[in-house]
């Protein structure tokens, strides 16, 4: 009872009382990103992401550039400015040993691009296209006649190959070269296996990867368009689609497995791997099909209530239309800055110092304090993005709340959007980063529990429980995150920092559970089954595409980062109507508590938005019997004007 009347004694402010907030917040997050400035200057001076872009020998030489000497080393300091690929000498059998590739590395001007089976093939190559595959101080004329020629050449036949665009390595064309190129080249980065099958998946069928990734995108666009305009009719067609989409993709994975457990001629390691990979997709597929036709079974008789909120949800968004171009700037806002982010960990990467061995080659020893570097850009990677979404929900949740508490309905407020930026950077940016650092607080225990789980993936009863663990984070963070949604709704009427929006909403909603919960629940399962939409249908496209090239690599890996990649981007534009609906639903909360419907105080409320949670929660007949109290503080129930 206590906690309620603190609750009840809340004055719900209007706009011209607003105030910073969060301000020694906003300090600390600036001193973070000092921190971060300080190893971006550092690995810049002390990088060289050149070296893994380009390429380089095994002598010191940066492929494609002129060459300082190292001392120790007589091969290193050449002019390889028309020498632009690596080629390994051993390219169909490299192995790692201590991080390091055990094959000598060259730069050549051109990959071979027909199979080479003898030396005077080589040489034969070499004097026509005056690219040589022999170490530097191997005459061209010796190819045949130099007794050592089988140590200094690389190893016979020499598969055909074709040089990576971006990396520039003479990539082996033959299927099982290729795969064991690519798995060990990509293992130079990182060491966890399940990162070189993606990386290496993905170089395998990166044309694949980015056309999914574009029709990911065209179909979250397509849905954002219908759910503005959302009609009984199309819903029903969404629904229809979705059942469609999880019987046809669950159908596909159980006959590709079979066909792959039934062809004789699965004999390569990667489509063994294949056959795993698809057996775990379709018992997943299958169970995931199966729970939500089931509530799709269960939830029909509520369809009618969930397309009058749609309607109501859209004709917020029609007066504020510049809504829906929030998740594509946010979008490319983290583009730009995962760009950055990757390009100084490549810099950071590679800080070290070049030191020659016994046989005359070169290794990098990296500079200590580098892994503590690693891990701070690491957090400031998570922090930052978590901070850039906070951005994204507080101005739509500010352009709503603008829009709510309007009296004349007709005439909206001018550019809301700008209105609601203005707010967030001039008062409420410390509340955006503390809200994202909580994110961040939960986010950073899963990925040393995935850490982990890879350490100690042969212990079962390891394995069980940070399975759990995991589990338990993840239910933890999908709680945070609709608690700070609703903690930058109040923020966004009442000005007040985080931890008093987040008590404030809480105990708003708290009183205004029965009513509200079941609408935003059926809301919400109707935009999940719009993810899966997008989902099902990129990845059958994915099926279809990677299963043309089945002899590459492990392709359901790259496919499995597809339909991440098509869920994330359905829930980023999905998620304005799923914030737009979530900031509606406090402001109702509000307006019941703080207005009565009389002439002195009247609601703001949109009658249809009334008449809708009225008939959803039938409580039509009961409502002058609301548990709902007017706050005694608020006599003139002041609306919220726009900041300009």
């Amino acid at each position: 009872e206590s906690r309620d009347s603190a609750c009840e004694l809340q004055e719900w402010r209007p706009v011209i009382y607003r105030k910073c907030t969060d301000t020694l917040w906003l300090l600390l997050f600036c001193l973070f990103w000092a921190g971060l400035m300080f190893i971006t200057g550092y690995a810049v001076m002390a990088g060289a992401a050149e070296r893994l872009v380009l390429g380089y020998d095994s002598f010191g030489n940066i492929c494609g550039r002129k060459n300082t000497p190292v001392k120790g080393a007589p091969l290193s300091g050449q002019d390889m400015t028309n020498k632009k690929y690596v080629f390994f000498l051993n390219s169909c059998s490299l192995e790692m040993q201590s991080l390091k590739i055990s094959s000598l590395s060259l730069c050549v001007s051109s990959c071979p691009q027909e199979q080479l089976n003898s030396l005077e093939d080589l040489q034969s190559f070499a004097r026509n296209n005056g690219s040589f595959l022999c170490i530097y101080n191997l005459n061209v004329s010796s190819y045949t006649l130099n007794p050592k020629a089988a140590q200094l050449c690389p190893t016979l036949p020499v598969p055909p190959s074709k040089s990576f665009p971006l990396f520039n390595r003479c990539v082996p064309q033959n299927p099982e070269c290729y795969s064991k190129y690519a798995s060990v080249l990509i293992s130079m980065v990182n060491e966890m296996n399940v990162f070189h099958r993606i990386l290496s998946g993905i170089l395998a069928g990166r044309d694949t990867v980015i056309g999914l990734s574009v029709l990911a995108l065209a179909f979250s666009f397509i849905l954002v368009l219908a759910f503005r305009f959302i009609r009984t009719l199309l819903v029903h067609t969404l629904i229809a689609l979705v059942v469609f989409g999880l019987l046809f993709v669950s159908g596909v994975l159980w006959w590709l497995y079979y066909d792959y457990t039934n062809d004789p001629s699965t004999e390569l390691e990667t489509e063994k791997e294949n056959v795993k990979f698809l057996l775990g997709y379709a018992i997943f597929s299958t169970i995931v099909t199966v729970v939500l036709l089931s509530l799709i079974f269960v939830l029909r008789t509520r369809l009618r209530f969930t397309v009058q909120l749609f309607r109501i949800v859209g004709k917020i968004i029609g007066r504020i239309p510049f809504l829906l171009f929030q998740p594509l700037w946010t979008f490319l806002i983290l583009i730009v800055f995962w760009v950055f982010w990757v390009a100084v960990l490549l810099s950071l990467g590679t800080a070290g110092t070049a030191q020659s061995t016994s046989g005359g080659q070169v290794e990098y020893r990296p500079l200590s304090g580098i892994c503590y570097m690693a891990w701070y850009h690491f957090v400031g990677l998570i922090w930052t993005s978590e901070f850039i979404l906070a951005c994204q929900q507080m101005v739509i949740a500010g352009a709503v709340v603008t829009c709510y508490f309007n009296r004349n309905k007709n005439s909206p407020p001018p550019h809301p959007v700008l209105s609601s930026i203005s707010v967030l950077f001039c008062y409420h940016l410390g509340t955006a980063v503390k809200g994202s650092f909580l994110i961040t607080i939960l986010r950073i225990p899963r990925i040393v529990l995935l850490y982990l789980y890879n350490i100690l993936n042969q212990k079962k009863k390891s394995k069980c429980l940070f399975k759990c663990c995991f589990c338990w984070f993840c239910c933890q963070e999908s709680c945070l995150r609709c608690f700070n949604q609703h903690a930058y709704t109040s923020t966004a009427i009442n000005g007040t920092n985080f931890c008093t929006s987040a008590k404030d909403a809480g105990c708003i909603l708290a009183r205004n559970s029965p009513k509200l919960a079941s609408i935003s629940c059926f809301g919400d399962f109707l935009l999940f089954l719009g993810k899966v939409f997008v989902v099902c249908f990129t990845a059958f496209g994915g099926l279809m595409a990677f299963n043309y090239h089945r002899e590459l690599q492990v392709w359901v890996v790259p496919l499995l980062l597809v339909g991440f990649f098509a869920y994330l981007m359905s829930h980023s534009f999905l998620s304005v109507f799923e914030v737009t609906a979530d900031a509606i639903f406090l402001c109702f909360a509000i307006d019941m508590e703080t207005n009565d419907g009389t002439a002195e105080k009247p609601y703001f409320v949109d009658q249809e938005l009334l008449t809708f949670v009225s008939q959803s929660n039938k409580l039509t007949e009961g409502q002058n019997h609301r548990s709902t109290r007017p706050f005694q503080d608020n006599e003139d129930g002041t609306e919220l004007q726009p900041m300009v």
